[in-house]
């Protein structure tokens, strides 16, 4: 849950900073969850019941959803791709203007 919280905190202002507009298009959002969201939990589901990996009890909160996968894991699976969104269109949107600052320097430099 921490390492959730830090992905918040570290990523989530990027809406604000930059103006990503992630967060004010819920469709987007669901679309891109809709997406990756039901591959992991099969993905994850699939690992578990094989006996590929688990989840220590001691290290989850305990609580447990549907089909043997931790509430932790589920939210991991919301937070880090809208992170990524984020993360996508921040960078989109700051490269313009770090490319125009590339390009007055290399000018100042030219003459």
């Amino acid at each position: 849950m921490a390492m959730l919280g830090f992905v918040v905190i570290a990523s989530w202002w990027l809406e604000f900073a930059f103006k990503t507009r992630v967060l004010r298009d819920p469709k987007r959002v669901l679309k891109t969850l809709a997406i990756v969201v039901p591959f992991f939990v099969l993905w994850d589901a699939y690992a578990i019941a094989q006996g590929h990996w688990f989840f220590d009890p001691d290290q989850t909160l305990g609580i447990i959803g549907p089909l043997n996968i931790p509430l932790e894991e589920y939210l991991f699976f919301i937070i880090i791709p809208i992170a990524a969104m984020l993360t996508l269109e921040g960078v989109r949107n700051v490269l313009p203007v770090v490319r125009g600052w590339i390009s007055a320097i290399k000018r100042v430099r030219s003459n």
